[in-house]
């Protein structure tokens, strides 16, 4: 007699033990190792779990950004205090920056995917006119088309139209889109508990196809630029932004983010997560209730710096693999897109790397490739997600305590 799965299972309960992050990392080890070990008659199933997951992501990926986006439009209270203003004025102004950051380390230092080069597209934008009418041929489409053809660009059009007349509807409409977009994520996170599985497929994939246990080193590439550029972000364009506000030496508020919100962010690998975390840390500094209380919550749904460099960063590293060439306008659109997908970034661990295809499709990339940079995203989201997190969560109390001129922490932690 067949029974239902019992979450209280002693299985279950041993998994949960062990951090996602170190699931990750076992899934990468026994990745590598099988692609070392199996004979070459065997080498057919693992490759599946790689493909299933991808599968899987793309399934729930259009319909992700649709919601997120709405919901996030339509829970903006219209009512809220002026003083919430220059907090989000500051975030808007650190995620262009970190873009820009990411655009300029991604040019000088260019990554590349081996396991993409077979995939290249034969129809790429030649400029800037040629990108912008791509954009608007592909925001018209048919809302219920895009959302099955992975039209990511219609996708946000409509999302935000939805979300902006969604805020004049009555509280239970709201609910019911608050509800939908926590159910939408709850699947999302119920395909991510599969990650350690899709990661040794996508690893044991890598290392069996041309180039073999070279393409993770490509991988090394992409996580070192990554994470330079959060660090740069983090120690030098956030201290920046803080002192042009505040005229005031921003290292302390700075290092006490980074330390007490940052490190927690770097494991649990959630902005949503650390929530109570940023609340206890803003009340410690002296920072007014009316305002972190709203600016937190809100920065865990649109202060996403961190999102906005994986965005920008893994898209020019597939351009520069298909060998497309990017002129500095299409660059600039695309830096745009990424600024506001980060804003629609779920606060769940790899929610950045859902939307890499909105901006890809900028230059003419397709979804399928598109989702293989996902899954690429994935294997190096150990590291990424992680340093991602912990930088979008930490600016979160460095820009509320910046706004609100709590910059001296000195004594009061």
């Amino acid at each position: 007699m067949l029974h239902p799965i019992n979450p209280q299972g002693a299985f279950y309960k041993a998994l949960n033990k062990i951090p996602f992050i170190m699931q990750i990392v076992i899934g990468m080890i026994c990745g590598t190792l099988l692609a070392a070990i199996l004979p070459e008659e065997d080498k057919v199933v693992l490759p599946t779990f790689g493909t299933l997951f991808v599968s899987a992501l793309k399934a729930i990926a259009p319909l992700l950004v649709f919601v997120l986006v709405s919901a996030s439009i339509a829970r903006q209270d219209k009512n809220s205090k002026s003083n919430i203003k220059p907090v989000i004025a500051i975030y808007f102004l650190s995620m262009v920056l970190s873009a820009l950051v990411a655009l300029i380390m991604a040019t000088l230092f260019p990554s590349t995917f081996n396991t993409l080069a077979d995939a290249a597209t034969n129809t790429t934008p030649k400029g800037i006119s040629e990108v912008l009418l791509n954009f608007i041929r592909q925001a018209v489409d048919n809302p219920i088309n895009a959302l099955i053809t992975g039209n990511y660009i219609c996708i946000l059009v409509w999302g935000i139209a939805f979300g902006m007349l969604f805020r004049v509807a009555k509280p239970n409409t709201k609910d019911v889109l608050a509800d939908l977009a926590s159910t939408v994520s709850g699947v999302v996170r119920i395909v991510i508990r599969f990650a350690p599985l899709g990661v040794m497929g996508l690893v044991y994939s890598s290392c069996t196809q041309d180039g073999g246990f070279y393409n993770l080193l490509n991988y090394l590439h992409v996580v070192v630029v990554l994470v330079a550029t959060m660090l740069l972000i983090a120690f030098l364009v956030n201290p920046i932004i803080v002192f042009l506000f505040t005229r005031k030496n921003p290292f302390p508020l700075i290092w006490a983010s980074i330390t007490r919100s940052g490190i927690t962010a770097f494991f649990t690998r959630s902005s949503a997560a650390n929530i109570p975390v940023n609340l206890s840390l803003c009340e410690k500094i002296g920072v007014p209730r009316e305002t972190y209380t709203i600016s937190i919550p809100l920065g865990c749904t649109i202060n996403m710096a961190g999102a906005a460099v994986t965005i920008v960063i893994m898209t020019m590293a597939a351009v520069h693999t298909l060998d497309i060439h990017v002129d500095f306008a299409s660059a600039l659109l695309m830096c745009i897109a990424s600024v506001l997908c980060a804003c629609g970034t779920s606060g769940i661990a790899g929610g950045s790397l859902m939307l890499i295809p909105l901006s890809c499709s900028i230059f003419g990339i397709s979804n399928d490739i598109a989702m293989q940079v996902v899954g690429i995203g994935f294997i190096i989201g150990v590291i990424q997600d992680s340093t991602e997190t912990a930088l979008n969560s930490s600016s979160d109390v460095v820009f509320t305590a910046a706004a609100c001129g709590m910059v001296d922490v000195k004594g009061k932690l």
